[in-house]
């Protein structure tokens, strides 16, 4: 029996070495189905977005996912997020970082497998191959085929597909930034911004390189989140494995019948390289070229239940459960490797995170004021000995409607405000003002206090004259030449 400690190899090509195109061979079975249903899903959500309308009211935009820079806006559904909002976005990132982290301890590299863009795209530019030139072996002879006319229509015919799918996926980044009919109207007619164009060239060749060419190679060399897997995962982790104390000696069925002693379960059919699409050979052992995507799980599989033997002979196993099962030990079930106190930490730090934001949000107001006081000259003396203060003062009216807001001073005995756009005689404690949908109303407020008043702190209150009556306050500083606490 062979040493069950997987080993460790390098990736398939070496440093300098030219690359050799992988042409993943066509297999069926839960892993494949999978693969083709996250695929489905995530370009049906990529594609699909932009165009989901969303009705906010007629002071709003009605893209349901608009990242509206002009207006430093992001719009998700009825969530509306405002720049100074912008700990929510950190938060889901934060999120999506400790969910990448979960998933990896968990199940190793699942998400390099299913669904990264680089896994997703590159799925979909490998059926357009199959489409054009067959499946593995004809892919294989037409690449050593001498260039023919034939050959040049076909490679033509398949990059002008690459081109339109690239072209898409650079255009439907920018619908996310902007309406999307009438961007898509602007666009044609030429009339959109120049950065729009940029974006859609940039995009459109950087899909056509790497999903088209580049591929396992973005993978293997380019990407930096392998590299930090290796840093997440650990004996308890889900990895897919070649269990090679069963598989080794590898031999024909032939020979095994002959000498069923010295030769394992694997017959060396070359299958499960054949169907990878890094072209990574399972049986060397774990190496940064697996993806963990399962498709040699399904050609494996395929293979001993046509051979009449157990499957399983590659499979989702731990390092652990693999040296046990190497023992003797019976298989375990791969949830178990899901359960355990590394990956529970994981999940309860990733719902702890959304439960915050969740809370955050439902907690929210809609209504905001903020106070920035002048810094020169700090005061004024009036004629009368009164003395003068200057604020800037921003009312957010974060709601899609226009709202009527009361701005009221507390502290500083008989003072009064006005703003510039109003006579100083209409100074009041309390002023009114209309707040339009979905924006800030910068003011320029005068607050005037008798002669003798000590420098001291004060605040603007804020409260919506609605149904829903939010308030806020700004708290600031009155200065005058008497000094104060």
């Amino acid at each position: 029996m062979s040493n069950p400690e997987p080993k460790i190899h390098h990736s398939p090509l070496g440093d300098y070495e030219a690359r050799r195109a992988v042409h993943p061979k066509r297999i069926d079975g839960p892993f494949r189905r999978f693969k083709w249903l996250i695929m489905l899903v995530t370009l049906a959500i990529y594609y699909g977005t932009p165009w989901i309308r969303w009705d906010r009211g007629p002071y709003a935009p009605d893209q349901a996912v608009l990242v509206d820079v002009a207006n430093r806006r992001f719009f998700m559904f009825d969530i509306e997020i405002w720049p100074h909002e912008f700990y929510f976005v950190a938060g889901l990132l934060i999120m999506a970082g400790v969910g990448l982290f979960l998933v990896t301890s968990a199940v190793g590299r699942a998400w390099c497998g299913y669904s990264c863009p680089q896994t997703v795209w590159t799925d979909l530019f490998q059926h357009v191959d199959r489409f054009f030139d067959g499946d593995r072996n004809a892919r294989m002879r037409l690449d050593a085929a001498p260039w023919t006319w034939g050959k040049v229509a076909r490679r033509l015919s398949k990059w002008s597909i690459y081109l339109v799918i690239a072209f898409w996926t650079g255009g439907a980044w920018i619908m996310y930034f902007a309406d999307a009919p009438t961007l898509v109207r602007d666009f044609w007619a030429g009339e959109a911004a120049m950065v729009a164009y940029v974006a859609v060239a940039v995009l459109t060749a950087t899909t056509f390189v790497l999903g088209g060419f580049m591929r396992e190679q973005v993978c293997i060399y380019m990407c930096p989140w392998p590299r930090i897997q290796s840093a997440l995962m650990d004996e308890h982790s889900l990895q897919v494995t070649y269990k090679d104390w069963r598989g080794e000696q590898r031999g024909s069925v032939k020979k095994a019948e002959k000498n069923p002693e010295a030769y394992g379960d694997c017959i060396d059919c070359n299958l499960c390289v054949a169907v990878c699409p890094t072209g990574w050979d399972i049986r060397k052992g774990p190496d940064i070229s697996c993806i963990t995507c399962g498709l040699c799980i399904d050609a494996c599989d395929r293979t001993m239940e046509s051979v009449g033997r157990p499957r399983g002979l590659i499979d989702y196993i731990t390092l652990d459960d693999a040296k046990a099962e190497a023992a003797g030990a019976a298989p375990q079930p791969a949830y178990r490797a899901l359960l355990r106190p590394r990956t529970i930490a994981y999940f309860l730090v990733w719902a702890a995170l959304g439960a915050g934001l969740l809370f955050l949000l439902g907690t929210r107001t809609h209504t905001d004021i903020t106070a920035a006081p002048d810094r020169n000259p700090a005061f004024t003396v009036m004629r009368d000995g009164s003395v003068r203060n200057n604020y800037t003062v921003k009312l957010r009216n974060m709601e899609n409607r226009p709202r009527d807001m009361r701005v009221s001073l507390s502290g500083i005995e008989g003072a009064k405000m006005w703003t510039d756009t109003m006579n100083a005689e209409r100074a009041a404690r309390e002023l009114e003002f209309a707040v339009p949908a979905d924006a800030t109303q910068s003011l320029r407020i005068y607050v005037v206090s008798p002669a003798g008043t000590a420098s001291q702190d004060f605040a603007f209150n804020l409260l919506a004259l609605d149904e829903q009556g939010e308030s806020d306050t700004a708290e600031t500083r009155f200065e005058t030449p008497n000094g104060g606490s």
